[in-house]
């Protein structure tokens, strides 16, 4: 956090809590003090006269992030710019500054995203991950000594921004299986090559049980395939990579009784059974075809294609039902949209119990509270209003593993990114970002809200 307020040198800032932060200003730093006076008292924040030219202020920290946005316009220019050059000088260190990750996320992401990492880097930049007992660093350092630092920086922007996609997306859920499934987890693995699946071992009985990581959508699909699968899971595993006839002539033995279940046809993706064509159901906009009995399942689960995702309907989240989202507007702009104001969503989710649709029935969860930002542009106002629907249809969030903490029984975001931080770029999921719109908008387009 103190990272993020180095830019307002004139104001000292002491940090207890998220809602309890204290800043001291000094008005002797401001050309404009009347201004920040008036500021200081129509803010919903606590403040009181100290000796001399000094006010102390007290809020939640995003009350007084957005306070030093705007006061920061009444500054003395000269202070400003002299204090801003120190800044930059002591900016500038000989080695890359590491990025501090969660273990089991970079875990994740090492196993499951290597091809991506590789890239990031690239022919220039080497990465190296440092795990201790209490933390997990990745480095980054130049191949070659003699080429340009700017390179190393912009490898370490490039994974900041990837590591932030990955690890919003990522839930945790532990499953009860049979046995049977951890004895065909290779091929259970092939079928779900986006999961990251660890067993989970339970002395004295009969039930095994496995951590599954991964996106939301992959979980759903592995959940179904436990669901429908379960009766016949030694069948579903075993018959991996063999063709539909072979299958049926094993289950049916040597005197089959269903001769048109020999016949050439294409295997339904969730049951792998060959789909006779008059029980099969072909979705209208992806064109993938499944089990009539199959699809109805799965769409009673979530009305999404089991294959890609594609929505069907209204989409309703996991997300407690009795949260708040507020939104209101600042004159302060972003960077990047100089010539508007700001969007400011609070949302207020508050602790409670979870109900059948969580991970956890009738344990207790954590609630949260978030500001997210948006410019305050024709573009900006739109996604606030897409961001209200999906909250409605209880899109915004769920229950989970924190990706930043790793403690389980959480509200978590739930694969829509926000912009938390009105500064910083993507690394410190901040403006200026050029980009965020578009993706907020294509992430929104992927829960049906366009």
């Amino acid at each position: 956090m103190l990272l993020r307020l180095v830019s307002y040198p004139l104001v000292s800032i002491s940090l207890q809590i998220f809602s309890n932060v204290k800043a001291t200003i000094d008005l002797s730093a401001f050309k404009e003090r009347e201004k920040v006076i008036s500021l200081l008292y129509e803010k919903p924040l606590r403040t009181r006269k100290l000796n001399g030219m000094c006010y102390k202020t007290q809020g939640s920290f995003e009350e007084l992030e957005e306070l030093f946005h705007e006061i920061s316009s009444f500054k003395k220019s000269d202070v400003h710019n002299v204090r801003h050059q120190k800044h930059e000088s002591s900016r500038s260190p000989v080695q890359v500054m590491s990025v501090e990750v969660v273990d089991s996320v970079m875990s994740y992401i090492e196993q499951k995203c290597s091809k991506e990492l590789d890239k990031i880097g690239g022919n220039e930049v080497s990465m190296h991950v440092h795990r201790t007992h209490d933390k997990v660093l990745v480095d980054f350092r130049l191949v070659n000594p003699q080429h340009p630092e700017f390179l190393c920086h912009h490898a370490r922007e490039r994974f900041i921004t990837f590591y932030q996609r990955i690890a919003t997306n990522l839930q945790t859920r532990t499953f009860d299986v049979d046995p049977i499934v951890l004895q065909h987890r290779k091929q259970i693995e092939v079928r779900f090559p986006e999961l990251l699946i660890s067993d989970i071992p339970r002395k004295h009985s009969l039930r095994s049980s496995i951590t599954v990581m991964g996106s939301y959508t992959d979980i759903m699909w592995f959940e179904e395939f436990l669901e429908n699968g379960m009766a016949t899971s030694q069948r579903v595993v075993r018959d991996q990579g063999r063709s539909p006839q072979s299958r049926h002539s094993d289950l049916s033995g040597p005197s089959a009784k269903q001769p048109e279940r020999k016949e050439e046809g294409e295997s339904c993706p969730i049951c792998l059974d060959v789909m006779k064509k008059t029980e099969m159901k072909t979705l209208a906009r992806c064109q993938h075809s499944f089990c009539e009995d199959c699809l109805k399942k799965a769409f009673s689960s979530k009305p999404i294609c089991p294959v890609c995702g594609v929505v069907y309907g209204e989409l309703e989240g996991t997300q407690p039902q009795n949260g708040t989202m507020e939104v209101s507007t600042s004159k302060a702009p972003l960077p990047g949209y100089p010539t508007y104001g700001s969007i400011i969503i609070r949302y207020q989710i508050p602790s409670g119990i979870q109900g059948e649709e969580h991970p956890n029935p009738g344990h207790s969860y954590e609630g949260i509270s978030r500001v997210a930002f948006l410019p305050d542009s024709p573009e900006g106002r739109k996604v606030a209003k897409l961001l209200k629907r999906a909250f409605q249809q209880r899109l915004i969030f769920t229950i989970g593993r924190s990706s930043t903490t790793g403690r389980n029984n959480v509200v978590t975001w739930n694969d829509v990114h926000h912009k938390t931080s009105r500064t910083g770029g993507p690394t410190n999921y901040g403006y200026p970002d050029p980009d965020y719109l578009s993706r907020v908008k294509e992430e929104l387009k992927a829960k049906g809200i366009y």
